[in-house]
C-alpha cells in the first residue's frame, strides 16, 4: 500500500516518493482556463497548502511529473510561467517589526528562486511590486501569485484589536500591489480561514472571484465520500464506512460533503481509533472566550441562519460568533433556503468529532473545570437507567464543582440560560440526542433530551419558579405521544444564591 502523505504538503514529493495522493489536478486545470484572479476559505488543516503547491508545480511546466493524473490524461498544455509563492502559515506576527521581518523573508525568498535582486531601498510593498514587473521581464512570461493563510497575521492578533487592526491596514498596502499590476499577471489564487471585510484584496480588486461557496469547487479540498472508499479502500478495509462517515464527514460548501483530509489519515495511522484529531491540534480559545463574554445560549446552535453576507465576512472590529465558527471549521451548511429575493444558510456542527469535542471544550471553558468527569458520567448513567436519585445528586456534585470566581465579574449565575448551557455542554459533550428549545404548539421545551428507549422533557427554572408545573400547564410532552419510548418529565429548579440545584421533580407519563 502507498504511505499516507501525513504533514506533507509538497505535491512533487507526494508523487515521487509514492505517497497516496487524492487527484485534485482537474479542479485546478478548470481554475486555471477559466479564469485569472480567485479567492478560498476552508478551514485549517483542509489540504489549501498542498493545493496551492499543485498549482505553482502546473506552473512549473513539468508535464510528466503529472502522468497518469487528469490534467495530463485532458491534454492540457503545461507553460512555464515565474511563481511568486507568498506563505504566512509560520512566522511572528505578534508585533509589527516580526511582521515586516516574516514579509522580507518572504520577498527574499523569492528573489532567490526567481534569481532577482530588488533594491535594497524599496519598502516591502515596493520590493513586491518590482518583483511582479521584473520576473515579467525576466522571463518573457506573465506572473502567477500563489499566497496561503493570506489572513494569519490578523487571525494571531484577534484578541489584541488594535495589532489586529495595525496587521489588517499593513496587508492592505501590500495586498494592493497586486491591483497596480494587473498587466503582468497571469494568475493569482489566494486562500486563508475567514474573509476580513476591510482588507482591500476585496475591496481593489473587485475581478476576484470568490469560489468559497461555489458548488463545482465544493470539494478542491477534501476527501469526498468516494474518495474514501475507493482511495483509501485497502487501508480502510473491513471499517464500518458509515461510523466514519458520522464521526468525520459532513463539511459542506455548497456542494457534496466532505472530509477533513487530517482526520482520515489520522484514523488510518492510528489503527481506526475514533479520536478529536483534527480538533485536537488547536483548542479555540478566542472562540471559547467569545461563547463566555456573550453569555452565549448554547441550546441556540442548533437554530443559527445566516445570509451570505454575514457569513463570508467581518472585520476585527465586529466579529460575530457564529461567522468565526463556521468561518473556522466549527459549524458548516447544513441546508439553504430561498426567501424571497434572498438567501437563508441554515449551520450546523457538522460531525460527531466537532459536536463532541467542541461542546465539551465549552463546557469546561465555562465551568473553569476539568474535574467533572465521574458526576458527569454518572450522570448519564443515571438517565440510561432512571435512577433519580443519583441524577439529582450527581447533578449537584457537578455544579457545585463549579468555582465561585466565575461568577466574579459577570451575573452568569442569575440568569436561567446559564444553567441550562452548561447541563447542555456535558450531555452534549458526551454523545446524547438533545433538543434545545424544542419548539411544540404551546412554547418551547428548555431541552429534550432522547435515548434509544426513553424520552425525557426537561424543563430549567430559577429561584422558586416551578418548572414541573411549566411542562404540565403546557403539555411539551403530547408532542412526542406517538413515538414508542417512556416519556419522563424532569422539573430542575436553581437558588441563584447557592449557584446550584434546589429541586428536582420526575414523573413518567408514558410507557412504551
Amino acid at each position: 500500500m502507498k504511505k499516507l502523505p501525513i504533514g506533507i504538503s509538497t505535491l512533487k514529493t507526494i508523487l515521487e516518493e509514492d505517497y497516496l495522493y487524492v487527484d485534485k489536478t482537474d479542479i485546478a486545470q478548470n481554475l486555471i482556463e477559466s479564469g485569472q484572479y480567485y479567492f478560498l476559505s476552508r478551514p485549517r488543516r483542509f489540504g489549501k497548502s498542498l493545493f496551492l503547491d499543485t498549482l505553482r508545480t502546473i506552473f512549473d511546466g513539468d508535464r510528466e511529473i503529472f502522468k497518469g493524473l487528469s490534467i495530463y490524461e485532458n491534454g492540457y498544455e503545461f507553460t512555464k510561467h515565474p511563481v511568486i509563492r507568498i506563505s504566512f502559515n509560520d512566522g511572528d506576527f505578534k508585533t509589527e517589526d516580526g511582521f515586516k521581518q516574516t514579509l522580507f523573508e518572504v520577498m527574499r525568498s523569492n528573489q532567490k528562486d526567481l534569481n532577482i535582486t530588488c533594491d535594497d531601498s524599496l519598502s516591502i510593498s515596493g520590493c513586491f511590486r518590482d518583483l511582479i514587473k521584473s520576473a515579467y521581464l525576466k522571463y518573457n512570461k506573465k506572473v502567477v501569485i500563489l499566497v496561503d493563510e493570506y489572513d494569519k497575521p490578523i487571525l494571531d492578533n484577534i484578541e489584541n484589536k488594535e495589532e489586529a487592526r495595525k496587521r489588517r491596514d499593513e496587508l492592505k498596502n501590500f495586498y494592493s500591489v497586486i491591483k497596480g499590476s494587473d498587466e503582468y499577471i497571469k494568475f493569482v489564487f489566494i486562500t486563508g480561514v475567514s474573509k476580513f471585510s476591510k482588507v482591500s484584496l476585496f475591496s481593489g480588486l473587485n475581478n476576484i472571484n470568490d469560489i468559497t461557496l461555489t458548488k463545482k469547487y465544493a470539494t478542491i479540498c477534501g476527501y469526498t465520500q468516494n474518495d474514501v472508499e475507493s482511495v483509501f479502500a485497502k487501508h480502510l478495509e473491513g471499517q464500518d464506512f458509515e461510523k466514519i462517515k458520522r464521526w468525520y464527514n459532513g463539511y459542506k460548501f455548497l456542494g457534496e460533503g466532505v472530509y477533513n483530509p487530517f482526520d482520515i489519515l489520522l484514523f488510518i495511522e492510528n489503527e481506526f481509533a475514533y479520536r478529536n484529531y483534527w480538533f485536537s491540534t488547536a483548542t479555540p480559545t478566542f472562540l471559547l472566550k467569545l461563547i463566555e463574554k456573550n453569555n452565549y445560549f448554547l441550546p441556540n446552535l442548533e437554530y443559527i441562519v445566516k445570509d451570505e453576507m454575514m457569513l463570508n465576512s467581518f472585520d476585527v472590529d465586529y466579529i460575530e460568533l457564529e461567522t468565526l465558527m463556521w468561518q473556522t471549521g466549527y459549524l458548516t451548511i447544513s441546508r439553504v433556503e430561498n426567501v424571497f429575493d434572498s438567501i437563508e444558510y441554515h449551520l450546523d456542527i457538522p460531525n460527531q468529532e466537532v459536536r463532541q469535542s467542541l461542546i465539551g471544550s465549552i463546557a469546561e471553558f465555562m465551568t473553569k473545570n476539568t474535574r467533572s468527569v465521574t458526576p458527569v458520567n454518572n450522570i448519564k448513567k443515571a438517565l440510561y437507567y432512571q435512577k433519580f436519585d443519583e441524577f439529582e445528586k450527581n447533578l449537584k456534585t457537578l455544579y457545585a464543582s463549579i468555582p465561585y470566581n466565575n461568577f466574579t465579574k459577570n451575573d452568569m449565575d442569575k440568569k436561567e440560560g446559564y444553567y441550562v448551557s452548561v447541563f447542555y455542554a456535558y450531555m452534549k459533550g458526551l454523545g446524547f440526542e438533545l433538543v434545545g428549545e424544542d419548539v411544540t404548539n404551546k412554547g418551547r421545551i428548555d431541552l429534550t433530551l432522547k435515548l434509544e428507549d426513553t424520552i425525557y422533557i426537561i424543563e430549567f427554572k430559577t429561584d422558586g419558579t416551578d418548572a414541573m408545573k411549566q411542562i404540565k400547564e403546557k403539555k411539551y410532552y403530547e408532542k412526542y405521544m406517538s413515538e414508542k419510548k417512556d416519556i419522563y418529565l424532569i422539573g430542575i429548579e436553581f437558588d441563584t444564591n447557592e449557584r446550584n440545584v434546589s429541586k428536582i421533580e420526575h414523573e413518567k407519563i408514558k410507557s412504551k
